[in-house]
Formats: structure tokens, C-alpha cells, sequence
């Protein structure tokens, strides 16, 4: 499957039946569920196991691309979305099998490409990169006043006086609900917003201000780090 999607466009909530590859080849594609949200630009691609409902989003002029494949093959071994990264060889057979619609291409060649691009999955590297739902009222509101305010850099301490609570407890609901700290919670969460801002043409040393960077070359290092790349080298590849 194919799509050419405008930026912004959401395909609403629904469930597959088998698992799903979904990527990107321009622009930037997001997934929600309601245990988080997971975001990937053209060199990471999102993986969505059977029977999970969810939603995507997209930013930037997006080519959407959707691979689906049998729910008895589980070559990443897990039962929750996850960003995977992807090789010059995997993009090249995301769009080679979904550009030839079924019935197009002999399917014991159509099948011996899917069992390639299964194999080819199976050894890309999983990205540590999402965003959990908070479910603690403490830590939404937490959570809620970083989002509306990502220009401003929050210490916990700080954090946890406008939310009426103390710095240990929301140390502890980060670490015990997100699985990560509070400074990597808001990396993530910069990142996220990061993408979908350079999706939509902004300059970096804008996306770097709005998003809580000091300064762009900081930006630029968290951004090379976590992508592979600079966000310069993102937008001119696209």
C-alpha cells in the first residue's frame, strides 16, 4: 500500500488483523495507541503488531508506505510498536513491494522479496525512540505543562511546584510509568516536536529555540546522536 498523504493528515484509530511495517520515504510518520506515541523520519520505520489499535499522523508532504505481514511472523519478537531502523536495502524493498500492487508481479517472486524484506527486519536495530502515556493525574499534568511550554527548560524541581507535588514523587512516576527519567522523557518529547516542525519546513536554529534547545549546535548533537544524521542532512536528503 502506497499513499500520498498532505502534511497533517490522520488516518483515524483501527486494528490490522496481521502485523504492519509502516514508513515513510518523505516526510515524517507518527503512531498512536494509548500506550504512547512513536515517530519516525525517512531512515527509521514504525513496526505495529497485530491487533493493536492505533492512528497515524503525518508531517510534511508524506509518501506512506504499508507492508503487511502474516501475524505468525514475528521477526522483531515483540507485541508493541517500535522504531525500527532502516537500511538502503530495507527502504529500497519497503518501496519496491508496495509500489507493485497485488496481482501485478508473479507471487513466487512477490513472495521471495517479502521473505527478504522479513530478514532484512529481523536485523534492523530497534530505536529506543517513543513517548509513553502518562496515567498518574500527577505526572499528565507534569507532562501537560512541559508540552505547552517546550521553550521553557524545566528543572524537576521546578516541575514539581507548579504541579503541586515534589520532585521525588515525579522522579519516581517517570521512572515507574515512563520506564525512563525526566530529562529522557523530555528529550523524547523535544525530538517528537523536533521532526514534526522540520517536516513543515522551519529552519533549525527556529525548531532548536521553540523545542528548548540553548543553542542549535546542541540541537543539532542530540539530533545526530538519536537520527544518525543532522537535521540539515534530513531535510536535504527529503
Amino acid at each position: 500500500m502506497v499513499l500520498e498523504l498532505p502534511s497533517r493528515a490522520v488516518i483515524a484509530h483501527h486494528v490490522h488483523d496481521e502485523h504492519q511495517l509502516v514508513y515513510a520515504s518523505t516526510g515524517v510518520i507518527s503512531v498512536a495507541t494509548s500506550a504512547g506515541s512513536w515517530i519516525a523520519p525517512a531512515n527509521r520505520a514504525i513496526w505495529i503488531p497485530a491487533g493493536a489499535s492505533h492512528q497515524h499522523r503525518v508531517y510534511g508532504p508524506t509518501r506512506f508506505h504499508g507492508v503487511g505481514l502474516p501475524a505468525t511472523r514475528n521477526p522483531l519478537g515483540v507485541d508493541v510498536p517500535a522504531v525500527v531502523e532502516v537500511s538502503s536495502l530495507l527502504r529500497e524493498l519497503i518501496i519496491h513491494y508496495t509500489e507493485q500492487p497485488d496481482g501485478t508481479e508473479e507471487p513466487r517472486r512477490r513472495q521471495r522479496l517479502l521473505a527478504v524484506l522479513i530478514d532484512q527486519l529481523a536485523a534492523s536495530p530497534q530505536q529506543p525512540i517513543r513517548l509513553p502515556a502518562p496515567h498518574d493525574p500527577r505526572l499528565i499534568e507534569a507532562c501537560r505543562l512541559v508540552e505547552e511550554n517546550l521553550s521553557t527548560t524545566f528543572d524537576l524541581e521546578d516541575l514539581a511546584q507548579a504541579c503541586r507535588s515534589s520532585a521525588r514523587t515525579l522522579a519516581r512516576l517517570f521512572r515507574d510509568e515512563m520506564r525512563m527519567s525526566y530529562v529522557q522523557w523530555r528529550t523524547q518529547l523535544r525530538l517528537y516536536h523536533a521532526l514534526r516542525m522540520l517536516a513543515d519546513g522551519a529552519q533549525v536554529s527556529t525548531v532548536a529555540h521553540r523545542c528548548g534547545w540553548s543553542t542549535a549546535s546542541t540541537f543539532v548533537d542530540v539530533f545526530r546522536r538519536t537520527y544518525g544524521h543532522t537535521p540539515g542532512g534530513r531535510q536535504r536528503a527529503e
